[in-house]
């Protein structure tokens, strides 16, 4: 009987030690950002989206409009610093016209869920005329 009291207790411990962490949400704001003044001309829109991590889970779900011509992609990049531009690290679905959706649902490895925390990701949506990037916006709590 000793032996059923300490799986019936390593049972209960277990199942309160596995309930979930609340979801941390973060808003991004896309915008225009030229990178030289003959960009400018190319570039317009603006959307919204918002990223749910739920421990190492992070969902993107958002909207765009106003480009200047069709949206060709979208990723998530990493800075170096929070501000700071830097490498595409996932893809996001986006739809291929001057407005739409962008979503993505992605399984993050520990450092990854950090440097979303630390405010170092961003997502960046490409366009016909902007192949180097028409709306850009930070994941930001």
């Amino acid at each position: 009987m000793n032996s059923m009291w300490k799986i019936l207790v390593a049972t209960i411990l277990l199942a309160f030690s596995a309930t979930a962490q609340p979801a941390d949400t973060y808003k991004i704001r896309l915008a225009p950002v030229a990178i030289d003044a003959a960009m400018k001309a190319n570039i317009a829109g603006e959307g919204l989206a918002t990223a749910t991590l739920s421990g190492n889970k992070l969902t993107i779900s958002g909207t765009f409009s106003g480009l200047k011509s069709a949206a060709t992609v979208a990723h998530i990049h990493q800075g170096t610093v929070a501000g700071v531009r830097g490498a595409r690290v996932l893809d996001l679905t986006v739809t291929k016209d001057t407005k739409g959706e962008i979503s993505g649902t992605f399984d993050l490895q520990p450092e990854q869920v950090d440097f979303v925390k630390k405010g170092r990701w961003y997502i960046q949506i490409h366009s016909e005329k902007a192949p180097e990037g028409n709306l850009w916006g930070w994941l930001m709590k």
